[in-house]
């Protein structure tokens, strides 16, 4: 991060949401933050489609996932099994909070268990009651303010995280 090379002392927090947190953890290292708030994360790129084809299909959809999967490679030059935020998140060096909506359909609650499961210590799971694939900010309110900055407030402190 060019942030790092001009101020290398200050202590740094994030928050990605679903593919902006997939973006924090993918590639050779994931982001090197102080603290990291991630909002319903899939786990794997195959696993977010598949998610979405059977919101649309029904179970179905899950069979035509595979189909599409395979033509990422040869149509955007990339291989699926590198979007893959389950493995980066195991390699996470700071304390994160994933947050998770009980009502997610298309990320669900289980996968956000797995990547929860899959981080390091420190870590915290938040499960928001009743929400789905919403704005956690807009639709939890002053409840997402609190935790998310007494989660930054402790892991930011000098000599914390």
């Amino acid at each position: 991060m060019e942030f790092r090379l001009l101020m290398p002392s200050a202590r740094v927090g994030a928050i990605g949401s679903s593919p902006g947190g997939a973006a924090a953890l993918v590639g050779p290292r994931p982001l090197e933050v102080d603290a990291l708030v991630l909002e319903v994360v899939s786990a794997t790129l195959e696993e977010a489609v598949a998610d979405r084809l059977v919101l649309r299909f029904g179970s179905l959809g899950r069979y035509a996932a595979p189909l599409l999967t395979l033509q990422i490679k040869p149509r955007l030059g990339f291989d699926p099994a590198e979007l893959r935020p389950i493995r980066g998140i195991a390699a996470v060096r700071c304390p994160v909070l994933l947050i998770a909506g009980s009502e997610e359909t298309r990320t669900p609650l289980a996968e956000s268990k797995r990547m929860f499961d899959m981080a390091p210590q420190p870590k915290e799971l938040w499960v928001v009651t009743g929400a789905g694939h919403v704005n956690f900010h807009r639709f939890a309110g002053s409840q997402y303010e609190e935790r998310v900055l007494s989660f930054f407030s402790r892991s930011l402190k000098v000599g914390g995280g």
